[in-house]
């Protein structure tokens, strides 16, 4: 029991590459199976966090494994739909750019023995851009939507554009615009809750 969460996170970094590979072949059976691995991958990082707070299978080993999954198999898989033209550069830089930031703060954090909290924005944060990635993937696996916002907006009122596909293609473009907005103000949040430390002050970091 006490190496389950470490498997788990492993086998969503396994899944990545797989994802990542199904993606590129730009098809629609792949991207159907891509959604699948996609919804076990993710609920495979719940049953992880779960797990490690449930039996308190928590170890330094664990957390690096656990937050290194979560930003390769989300990074990944976004680099992968910017490779063929499903999702923007700019999204992606955004949302790398604030783990980047977020990483930083936090290694600085643990240097002097802190630990910065997680906040509200970055824990919401997750979830929608979970939802968009896998709002796209499944959109191109049931067929070729004909409505989108990226990287060119496409919005028709012809009844014939308005299949399942389509109209999920378009939910999910809007969920990761959403999911874009809520990384930025994340990353505002961690550098508001990083002052104190920035300041050379620690009592208000710890949580």
């Amino acid at each position: 029991m006490q190496h389950v969460p470490n498997l788990l996170s492993l086998s969503r970094i396994a899944s990545t590459l797989l994802i990542f590979i199904l993606v590129l072949l730009n098809q629609h059976w792949a991207f159907f199976v891509a959604t699948v691995f996609f919804v076990l991958a993710s609920i495979t990082d719940l049953l992880d966090g779960y797990l490690a707070r449930r039996y308190h299978l928590v170890s330094s080993l664990g957390v690096f494994l656990d937050l290194t999954a979560d930003k390769v198999f989300v990074s990944s898989i976004l680099i992968a739909l910017v490779q063929i033209g499903l999702v923007p550069a700019w999204i992606v830089v955004i949302i790398v750019a604030r783990e980047f930031l977020v990483t930083g703060l936090r290694s600085m954090a643990a240097a002097q023995g802190t630990v910065i909290a997680a906040g509200r924005w970055g824990k919401q944060k997750t979830f929608i851009t979970l939802l968009a990635i896998g709002g796209i993937l499944l959109a191109h696996g049931l067929g070729d939507p004909r409505l989108a916002l990226f990287p060119t907006p496409v919005l028709t009122l012809s009844p014939v554009a308005w299949s399942p596909s389509s109209l999920l293609h378009l939910l999910a473009d809007i969920a990761l615009v959403l999911a874009t907005f809520w990384t930025i103000m994340s990353g505002v949040e961690y550098v508001l809750r990083a002052l104190p430390l920035l300041q050379g002050k620690k009592d208000h970091l710890s949580a």
